[in-house]
């Protein structure tokens, strides 16, 4: 018999049930119910009503066992026929099945086996079940079925229950740490007329009203630096980005994002803040700066390493990126050295550079590690270095080969701000689909005078992925894209 037929039959003998408790004056699906307890609460001999998804269930002829689940934890409930009386005792043999929803009113007991139990005097259906649980044994084994129909992993799995309240505890860590510190949250839009703040490939979507083309918003940035013109100090806002890139173990075409942007400040003062920031968090999320992960020990403690973009490169392959200024040039010694093949490195100069870096150099970055002075040509919208302007004040947090954290000192002059973005703007036009469009109302409000100011966009899907133990950003969302 296939797995879908089989379905089908179970599930027509529990409409068959629906149908009795219909028949026999019971609405299969109340509007309400007072609990007067959570499963997890209730101590020996309380009068307790409580409810729940029945996970279990044991019949020994003149008592039943289960166990009733809520988003506290499980208690179990046990039903005498002698006290529970034969006819109530009966109907509920005849229509309860695993997976229902229950109200319970009783006494809470302890059995023999020192276990907390509802010694039931009266059980009602919330809502009958039409489809079985997964078998709790083999559980949920199948990707497709497990990201599409996240409720059943939940319901059956409590350890991913725990993952995911973890990430609501990181964000309200997140948020309590800014807000305490003077930072504001604010809303920006999701629907742009431009796609800007980040080098990266938008969704596109079609404004009936207006008849013009929007697009998902890739990064809140140049929104937030606004912001900062109009004269917030602090500013952040966390919320959903979105990237029509494709999708591999650290990334995803949706996803959530910290960003924030503080007057006065350089990239500096945004390394000292958010290693301070990380450490509180991480501290409170996992009671040590020793987070492990896949056999390893990632060690959050202290100062962390501070390296440099170019001597990192150098290193690793040999080529010394500051040295080009012609992307065809950079293809030319990269294909010269076989690292790869030449297909792999399309697009102009900070793409080809990116792309080097992290098929040689980013895999190697297992503990935390600070990375410094990119090459302006990768980050259109970052101050230059005052030292050595062929580098921009800019430095990412690598994790486990994950970038966590990108910052940097903001270009706030609105003159050389134009010219990066007419270069990226000819990039897009020769087929880099990744380069930044020339934003036109971000430059007009640069030219009213921006602050001196350093922002930094954190990934909350990467943060929470590495603190719950994943290797993969779909274990750390929900419901993540294309399920």
């Amino acid at each position: 018999m296939s797995v879908k037929k089989g379905l089908e039959e179970l599930r027509a003998v529990r409409l068959r049930k629906r149908d009795a408790l219909l028949a026999g004056g019971q609405q299969p699906y109340p509007d309400r119910f007072s609990p007067t307890h959570a499963c997890a609460n209730g101590a020996d001999g309380d009068s307790v009503r409580v409810c729940g998804r029945l996970m279990s269930l044991r019949d020994m002829g003149k008592t039943i066992f289960g166990h009733l689940q809520d988003d506290s934890g499980r208690v179990q409930l046990m039903l005498r026929k002698n006290e529970f009386g034969d006819e109530p005792y009966a109907r509920f043999r005849d229509v309860v099945d695993i997976g229902d929803i229950l109200g319970c009113e009783g006494r809470v007991m302890y059995t023999r086996s020192n276990e907390r139990t509802v010694q039931a005097s009266d059980v009602i259906v919330l809502a009958k079940s039409l489809l079985p649980l997964p078998d709790k044994f083999h559980g949920l084994t199948d990707d497709e079925t497990r990201f599409g129909q996240r409720y059943l992993e939940i319901i059956t799995d409590r350890d991913v229950r725990e993952r995911f309240r973890t990430r609501s505890r990181v964000i309200r860590l997140i948020r309590g740490y800014l807000d305490e510190r003077g930072f504001e949250e604010v809303d920006t839009p999701l629907l742009q007329a431009i796609p800007s703040g980040a080098q990266a490939a938008p969704f596109e979507t079609h404004h009936r009203a207006s008849g013009r083309t929007l697009y998902l918003r890739i990064a809140p940035e140049t929104y937030l630096k606004r912001l900062i013109v109009a004269g917030y100090d602090k500013v952040y806002e966390i919320g959903r980005n979105f990237r029509n890139e494709g999708m591999d173990r650290s990334h995803l075409q949706e996803f959530t994002m910290l960003e924030y942007y503080c007057a006065w400040w350089n990239m500096w003062d945004n390394v000292r803040f958010i290693r301070e920031m990380l450490q509180h968090l991480i501290h409170e999320v996992c009671g040590s700066l020793a987070v492990p992960l896949s056999g390893l020990t990632l060690d959050f403690s202290g100062e962390w390493p501070t390296v440099e973009y170019r001597d990192l490169v150098l290193q690793d392959c040999g080529i010394d990126v500051l040295a080009y200024d012609d992307v065809d040039a950079l293809r030319a010694e990269i294909a010269r050295r076989g690292i790869a093949h030449p297909a792999h490195f399309v697009g102009g100069l900070g793409t080809v550079i990116d792309k080097l870096y992290k098929l040689v150099s980013r895999p190697k970055l297992v503990q935390p590690t600070f990375l410094v002075h990119h090459p302006a040509a990768l980050s259109p919208l970052a101050r230059p270095n005052d030292k050595d302007p062929r580098v921009v004040d800019q430095f990412q947090l690598l994790v486990n080969g994950w970038e966590i954290v990108k910052a940097y000192s903001e270009l706030v002059d609105p003159i050389l701000q134009r010219a990066r973005l007419e270069e990226q703007a000819r990039a897009k036009e020769d087929g880099d689909e990744e380069a930044m469009s020339l934003d036109e109302p971000y430059l007009q409000a640069m030219e009213y005078g921006m602050p001196p100011n350093s922002g930094l966009g954190l990934g909350v899907d990467r943060l929470v992925a590495l603190l719950t133990g994943q290797t993969t950003l779909k274990e750390a969302v929900i419901f993540p894209i294309g399920t």
